[in-house]
């Protein structure tokens, strides 16, 4: 091997190792890119590292943490859910008219699975209309979005309930970590905030330790593959969408619990936002990839993202715009990766 050879072997290696790394973890970038933006961002305003802020941002990501987790594991089976948000306002504001209205003192306990439950019962009617329909998962949550959304506000209820049953509300004010700022302002994590990790937790261990999470990525890869080896797609496309409506459906609680207040036109149009950090944490809209970890440096990066363009005084209609560039820049950057490596 000649000496020029040589040295072109080691001009390209640490290239093409880094781009095979890249390929393989792609929420490096993500995780990269946030450390980047907070610490550009520390440096031009150090507010941005007050406890304050941090609770803030961590406060913000529980929701949409959650959405991302169920968005997550159906785009790494190849397919894509929009209809979450409209599950989660479904079960959230139905759950708390029956408590309001005949259980004001039901435990929390016992609401929270409750959420999960009727979540994961519309996510069943997702995955059954998936697999006997033989159309693209898109098409049929476009559908299910409007079909539960217009049955909440045709048949159950339009208007806002300002007042939650106590357990409720206390559940929403509930802190988890609770200290004073320097300014004399009381700091407060919610307990609630517990609940992402919880699921991640949860998901992480579905997806990389059981069966269930290894047919998921072999359905993503490729279908007709995986139904040959054995996997019974209409079980995983059944328990896809029912653990997505599940998170969905917790979520929705959630979110009435830290508002103190349900509201049946909540949610709309967050599906973007979502989507956005679940495809800039590292997964492919075609499937058969992605992790926990990078969902939630995605969920973190569009929160953060979103946060500094509002302490900066952008208005929101640029938010969109910064974060689609950020999403057409990790696709880009996704794509080239897999070229060269």
């Amino acid at each position: 091997m000649s000496a020029t050879h040589l040295h072109d072997s080691a001009a390209t290696g640490k290239p093409n190792a880094f781009m095979a790394l890249v390929r393989r973890r792609p929420e490096i970038i993500t995780f990269a890119l946030l450390l980047a933006i907070c610490t550009a961002v520390a440096i031009v305003n150090p507010a941005f590292l007050h406890p304050s802020s941090l609770v803030d941002i961590g406060r913000a990501s529980v929701v949409m943490g959650l959405f991302a987790l169920g968005v997550f594991i159906i785009l790494a089976a190849g397919g894509i859910d929009v209809s979450f948000t409209a599950i989660a306002a479904f079960t959230m504001y139905t759950l708390t008219l029956l408590v309001k209205n005949h259980w004001p003192d039901a435990p929390i306990a016992l609401l929270l699975v409750a959420a999960v439950v009727g979540g994961a019962l519309l996510g069943v009617v997702n995955g059954l209309l998936v697999h006997h329909l033989k159309v693209p998962s898109l098409i049929v949550t476009i559908g299910t979005q409007y079909l539960f959304r217009g049955i909440l506000l045709a048949f159950i209820g339009t208007v806002w309930i300002m007042s939650l049953p106590p357990n409720m509300g206390a559940f929403g004010r509930l802190p988890l970590v609770q200290f004073d700022a320097a300014d004399g302002r009381t700091i407060t994590l919610p307990f609630y905030f517990l609940v992402l990790p919880a699921a991640a937790l949860v998901t992480w261990w579905m997806l990389n330790r059981t069966l269930m999470g290894r047919a998921i990525f072999a359905v993503g890869g490729n279908a007709n593959v995986a139904e040959r080896l054995g996997y019974s797609l209409r079980t995983i496309h059944i328990f896809l969408f029912a653990y997505a409506g599940g998170l969905a459906g917790l979520a929705g609680i959630i979110h009435t619990c830290a508002n103190r207040q349900s509201n049946p036109f909540d949610l709309v149009g967050s599906e973007i936002n979502v989507i956005a950090a679940v495809v800039l944490g590292g997964a492919r809209i075609t499937g058969g990839t992605g992790s926990v970890l990078g969902t939630l440096l995605g969920v973190l990066l569009v929160v953060v993202v979103n946060s500094v363009l509002v302490m900066v005084g952008i208005p929101s209609t640029w938010q969109r715009v910064v974060v689609g560039s950020f999403i057409l820049l990790a696709a880009a950057f996704f794509v080239t990766a897999q070229k060269k490596s």
